[in-house]
């Protein structure tokens, strides 16, 4: 059975695709560089912005890191709040958080973005930890749990009892390099059609109602 739940935040806890769209489109703009269809912007969000720009934008890295410095001059004071909490999700979190489970944030957002968040939307009381990447520089999914894991004391004899919950490739994969479970969240569209089961998933959901009957179960 499950005990610990890490839990990513944009397109699972929240649908932050107004915020992330407005401030990459800011940063480009800044940048002077086109500005992509939606369709394309919409692969920024869960992978770490410096990925996203050197593969969606052509930027050197140089340029992918003053993307990201201009991203985060909108989104901090604005972006971030350009957002809303995920259907039946506080109400989720609280009934787990309630029922004796251990939840957690595990974010490649910037930490110090990620806790702000999860206080306004009502998910804070409920984590026993926030992680997020550092200041500088994004970390991936996989450095994120680990981070998470250390923070609760959690070794390797806890992990058959850890289920990661998110909405992208992203966190599948680093779930697996950290030896866990993932369940994919199909909240918002984000991942592409099949993104999720084949990455490995061990189940797609596409409410919270559906997340909470797999959780009870397993």
């Amino acid at each position: 059975m499950y005990r610990y739940l890490f839990f990513d935040l944009d397109g699972t806890l929240t649908d932050s695709k107004e915020g992330i769209l407005n401030c990459i489109r800011y940063a480009l703009e800044k940048l002077g560089a086109p500005v992509p269809e939606e369709s394309v912007l919409l692969n920024f969000i869960g992978p770490p912005l410096q990925d996203s720009y050197m593969k969606y934008c052509g930027f050197d890295e140089q340029t992918a890191i003053r993307g990201i410095e201009l991203f985060r001059e909108r989104y901090a004071p604005i972006g971030k709040f350009e957002n809303a909490a995920a259907p039946g999700m506080v109400d989720l979190c609280r009934r787990l958080y309630e029922r004796g489970y251990v939840l957690a944030l595990a974010s490649s957002k910037p930490e110090e973005m990620c806790r702000p968040i999860c206080e306004k939307f009502g998910f804070a009381p409920w984590m026993d930890t926030i992680v997020g990447s550092p200041p500088v520089g994004d970390w991936d999914k996989t450095q994120v749990i680990r981070e998470t894991l250390r923070r609760l004391g959690l070794g390797e004899a806890d992990k058959p009892a850890v289920l990661m919950v998110g909405d992208r490739k992203f966190d599948v994969a680093g779930a697996a390099a950290c030896g866990i479970d993932c369940v994919g969240v199909e909240f918002f569209g984000y991942a592409a059609p099949g993104e999720l089961a084949e990455a490995g998933a061990v189940a797609v959901v596409r409410t919270a109602a559906e997340l909470e009957q797999f959780i009870l179960t397993h």
